[in-house]
This record gives structure tokens, C-alpha cells and sequence, in this order.
């Protein structure tokens, strides 16, 4: 019987070891990789922001919430979140990955010159980007969907946002996470888990 038990440690040791090794190497490759999560100042979606985060927090991923203006921010379900920095004081050697976190706020960023640049100068840097919920029609206005696969919060009396990114030249999927290159899309809070290990899997790739 002691004979049987040697021999299974000396089985399972190397295997747990092995374990082991791979989990450090893991939390080896991504550790000082930062994403800044871009959040309307009233109206981003909790749980997508909530839920992102708590993905990159977990594998060791820094975080730094930006917005239009700096103070707090208020979620459409009442969370409120700390702004802190804007849009402006983000510099590219700031991050590795570029995420804007839907909610009906976010809208606010559809149109604005300074999300637009940042994300074309990200794009030009070979940076991530993602984007979910109605937030990829942030990235389809600033151009950077042109001929990729994504996808975007719609319903079935609502198409609006899906004929957006067709006529931003993307190709729209109906899926719920959606990954092309260097951009990831979800569709909204139901994909935010699914979403924040995207996007943790491609930094870990970088």
C-alpha cells in the first residue's frame, strides 16, 4: 500500500508543479499591463463597468477610469465612480488597452473629437480597443471599424445601432463578443464577463 501512495506522489508532484509554474508564468506575462475604462459622466452601464473590472483586477491588471470630466460619475443603475482623468490627460504610454464601457451616456462620446483622436492614435499604435454595449458606435464613428467583424447592443424594435456600424463600413455579427485583430465588441451586460476575459486573454497575447 505505501509502495501504491510513493508512486502516485511521484505521479501527481510533477504535475502540480507543473500547475504551478504555468499559473506563475501567467500572472508573470501580465503583470503591469494597464487599460484605461472610459465611463460617461452620467449613464454608463454599472454592471458592464462593474464586471469589466473585476476581470482586469483579477489578473492583475492596473486600471484607470477616464471621462470627459474629472469628479464622479453616476451610473445608470446609481453607482458612482470616481473620474480620474479626462479624455485629454490620457497619453499613449499611459495603457495597453483602450475600453469604453456602454450605458446610454455614452453616447457623449459618438461625436467628440478628443475620444475620436484617441482612439485613431491607439489604433495607429497597434493598442486594444473594445468596446460594448452602444459603445462600439463610438469606435465605428472614429473609423477604426472599417472592414472588421463586431458587434453592438440592438433589439428587436431597435436595429439603429446595428445599421450605425454597417454604415461605418463594419461588419456587423450577431454574436456576443466579438474579437477582430486588435478591437473587441460586445453586445451588452449579459457579455460583460465574457468581455473582460477577452479582453484579458489578448493583453496576455501582447
Amino acid at each position: 500500500m505505501k509502495k501504491i501512495l510513493v508512486l502516485i506522489l511521484l505521479i501527481i508532484t510533477p504535475v502540480i508543479s507543473g500547475c504551478t509554474k504555468e499559473t506563475n508564468m501567467v500572472k508573470e506575462n501580465i503583470s503591469g499591463k494597464r487599460a484605461v475604462l472610459v465611463i460617461a459622466s452620467q449613464g454608463f452601464q454599472d454592471f458592464e463597468y462593474s464586471e469589466t473590472k473585476k476581470q482586469l483586477d483579477q489578473a492583475g491588471i492596473e486600471t484607470i477610469v477616464a471621462g470627459s470630466i474629472k469628479g464622479e460619475a453616476k451610473g445608470k443603475s446609481g453607482q458612482r465612480v470616481a473620474i480620474k482623468k479626462t479624455l485629454e490627460e490620457i497619453k499613449q504610454e499611459d495603457f495597453d488597452a483602450l475600453v469604453f464601457i456602454g450605458g446610454p451616456g455614452a453616447l457623449e462620446y459618438v461625436d467628440d473629437p478628443i475620444a475620436h483622436q484617441l482612439i485613431k492614435q491607439s489604433f495607429e499604435q497597434e493598442k486594444l480597443m473594445a468596446a460594448i454595449c452602444i459603445a462600439p458606435e463610438i469606435l465605428a464613428k472614429a473609423g477604426v471599424l472599417k472592414g472588421k467583424k463586431a458587434t453592438v447592443w440592438s433589439s428587436p424594435i431597435d436595429q439603429a445601432p446595428v445599421e450605425f456600424l454597417k454604415e461605418n463600413s463594419a461588419e456587423y455579427l450577431d454574436q456576443e463578443v466579438v474579437q477582430d485583430g486588435n478591437v473587441i465588441t460586445a453586445n451588452g451586460p449579459a457579455a460583460a464577463s465574457s468581455f473582460g476575459e477577452k479582453i484579458v486573454k489578448a493583453l496576455l497575447l501582447q
